[in-house]
């Protein structure tokens, strides 16, 4: 059984981003950060369960380990659950659902393993089940070992609570920041997005840049779970880490609605002065006033939002007016097309591998700064 006091913290990211991950975690005085397949393992209490989704970036969700045992048949797996001190954890008024997965078992029906825990809890603590609670109980059944964990974020943490407006193909949040993380950001050079969208990267970079807290603006499911102290929680919300950015981060796009769209999402992230965004084409693109910094952008590229070809051209251009424009600025390009990012002439080191993002498989570009 899982000591109450120090136990497993999962941090989940996608696959191929958990190293970049990690390196935040430990950036941010975590201990014991190790990345592992799918994400990244700390140890800790629920202080510090509370401090990662406070704080981390780049994880999507964070899952409180809260016990693990070999099991092989669905009578072993009720006894267990049932010995789980649910009412120690989670509260009798609050709705609890089940997800299960398993791989490589003796136990294989998912659904099976669901009801057979989400009894336990309800027979054991009093607590409701309903498919549509706010408060998940995640089984994990590999090679015959059961994990239980609780996802203490609810809504996935890319969900920062300032988004109203999205484009389409969007890039989440977490992913965005760990891309910023590495190109080698660290909030003391300009960032210029110029294809923008909804101003992610900008936004990102800026609140990396002011310090301020992800999490900040938003709920968490662990405000419902028995283990909560509210006192403490207003106390850690309450300590101001923010600073002045050293830099202004510049977002620009043809798309008249974009830069209305991230304008407001700035505003409403409490970014709005350290941003700058302004309505030009790729051909009008320039640096702003200052030192060089990175350029981070993400565009189109085919596989939803128009043909390949098609895009070529914008490709050309977008290396084009870095090439010329931009000396001594790091380029940072995600894109799901080798042949789009080889368009842009641009000096690349070579890709990291493909990571998953929204059905495709995407690549971050980087070139050392442009001579």
């Amino acid at each position: 059984m899982t000591s109450p006091d120090q136990f497993e913290i999962f941090l989940t990211t996608f696959p191929g981003l958990e190293a970049t991950l990690c390196a935040e975690v430990r950036g941010k005085g975590f201990k014991l950060a190790k990345p592992v397949p799918g994400g990244v393992t700390i140890r800790g209490g629920w202080p510090e369960v509370w401090r990662a989704n406070l704080w981390i970036r780049g994880a999507g969700r964070v899952l409180a380990r809260i016990d693990a045992f070999h099991v092989t048949h669905l009578a072993h797996l009720d006894s267990r659950a049932r010995q789980v001190p649910w009412a120690s954890l989670l509260r009798p008024d609050m709705p609890v659902r089940v997800e299960a997965s398993c791989a490589a078992s003796r136990l294989y029906h998912s659904g099976a393993v669901e009801q057979r825990i989400a009894t336990a809890i309800r027979e054991t603590l009093g607590a409701p089940v309903a498919a549509e609670a706010g408060i998940t109980v995640m089984a994990r059944i590999e090679h015959d070992r059961c994990t239980l964990s609780l996802d203490t974020s609810g809504e996935p943490l890319h969900k920062r609570g300032y988004k109203a407006a999205v484009n389409p193909a969007p890039l989440r949040e977490t992913m965005a920041s760990l891309f910023l993380l590495a190109c080698g950001y660290d909030g003391r050079e300009p960032v210029l997005d110029p294809m923008c969208g909804a101003g992610t990267f900008v936004i990102e970079a800026a609140e990396i840049a002011a310090r301020l807290n992800p999490g900040r603006q938003r709920h968490f499911a662990f405000e419902h779970f028995a283990t909560f102290d509210s006192e403490a929680w207003a106390r850690m919300r309450a300590v101001a880490s923010s600073r002045a950015p050293a830099a202004r981060c510049h977002g620009s796009d043809r798309d008249a609605g974009a830069v209305a769209m991230s304008r407001a999402n700035a505003d409403r992230a409490g970014v709005a002065s350290h941003v700058e965004f302004r309505q030009c084409t790729i051909s009008d693109a320039a640096p702003p006033e200052g030192p060089p910094g990175l350029v981070m952008v993400n565009p189109p590229y085919g596989a939803r939002m128009g043909d390949k070809a098609a895009l070529v051209p914008l490709y050309r251009a977008l290396g084009q007016v870095l090439r010329q424009r931009f000396a001594g600025w790091r380029v940072g390009l995600v894109t799901g097309e080798p042949s789009l990012a080889q368009a842009t002439a641009l000096p690349f080191l070579p890709p990291a591998a493909p990571v998953p993002h929204g059905g495709l498989r995407v690549s971050l570009y980087r070139t050392a700064p442009l001579p």
